[in-house]
């Protein structure tokens, strides 16, 4: 495979991780990257050896850019995808979607038209627990899913920086409403939701969610940010699905790894980024190895059909809107084909 020249645009935290994936994966060229921050700008740049600019219009008009990643918030991911989609780049973009459906259909337009390939790194389809879970439920081997409930809780120092700017529902559970619409195959008919606000920030620390889907099964997400302070790890993420002949159980944090130290104990992700060697890998790398590989084929990237992220955000928009009224939400239509 021939090398495939990346762009990063947004240098958060997780920014930088997809420049250390594209640092290291043997095909990949991390080029450049892009953030309004100088100071960071510098850092993130001199540690990569990449190209930096400050403006991403202009590292779009670089011809030897192939990919761009786009990590910036949520409400930030319209403008410079839409863009590089329109330069002709590929571009993998970081769930959710949008901020807004309007937004989503407007990236789905731009996507349409464009010439590159276009992912949205929904990470969980890359893990290889809730993808042998989808394997095996494709095979029939649990029958038909009549029930998921699914738990994704964050300590609080996890998330002290980002209750300011996303909720708990848009910003987590999403990955379990994606999984419960890849794993059903169906729509969200109905969403209720309730919240609850711990901390004095922007948006609330608790959201439980409750699908019905047009299948007739169930879904709860269990959305909690606010674990205690000295909790152990990143991330408790837990997923019951049941069906008429079978259920699978997910565990996928604690305590598979921990570590005891003189004052503390930690247990470190061995899932998603992971470093091995001196080099991150995980189910974030395997969904770039993924993405890298669809574009060196020329084929689209189906396993995350954007028509189902689009969904996801849909009915977790849906879902942040049943908590404000205290009411239950119909949905009308999520933009994809029910799955058979």
């Amino acid at each position: 495979m021939k090398t495939i020249r990346c762009g990063v645009i947004g240098l958060g935290w997780f920014g930088e991780k997809h420049c250390e994936v594209l640092r290291d994966l043997p095909w990949a060229e991390l080029r450049a990257v892009c953030t309004r921050r100088p100071h960071r700008l510098k850092e993130v740049a001199d540690r990569f050896g990449a190209a930096s600019y400050t403006d991403y219009r202009e590292m779009l008009a670089d011809p030897e850019i192939d990919v761009v990643s786009v990590v910036t918030m949520w409400d930030q991911h319209v403008e410079p995808t839409i863009a590089a989609l329109e330069a002709g780049k590929h571009v993998f973009l970081e769930k959710p979607m949008a901020s807004t459906v309007a937004d989503c259909d407007r990236i789905l337009a731009a996507a349409r038209k464009a010439p590159g390939k276009f992912m949205v790194g929904h990470i969980c389809r890359f893990n290889p627990r809730y993808a042998a879970a989808k394997r095996h439920i494709d095979t029939h081997g649990i029958g038909d899913i009549v029930s998921i409930y699914a738990r994704r809780n964050l300590p609080a120092w996890v998330t002290e920086g980002v209750v300011g700017k996303i909720g708990p529902i848009i910003g987590d559970a999403v990955h379990d409403t994606d999984l419960m619409l890849w794993y059903t195959g169906a729509n969200v008919k109905t969403v209720y939701a309730q919240t609850h606000r711990v901390r004095d920030l922007k948006y609330p620390d608790i959201g439980w969610t409750m699908y019905r889907f047009d299948s007739g099964a169930i879904g709860v997400c269990e959305t909690v940010w606010c674990l205690p302070g000295k909790t152990p790890f990143q991330i408790d993420e837990r997923m019951q699905i049941i069906g008429t002949t079978g259920s699978i159980q997910i565990h996928d944090t604690t305590p598979n790894l921990m570590m005891v130290g003189r004052e503390s104990v930690s247990f470190p992700d061995t899932t998603y980024w992971p470093e091995l060697h001196g080099q991150r890998v995980g189910a974030l790398r395997e969904e770039w190895s993924y993405f890298l590989k669809c574009v060196a084929e020329g084929r689209d990237p189906d396993i995350v059909p954007p028509e189902d992220s689009r969904a996801a955000v849909v009915a977790c928009l849906a879902a942040e809107e049943s908590a404000a009224k205290g009411q239950v939400i119909e949905l009308q239509a999520m933009g994809r084909e029910r799955g058979e």
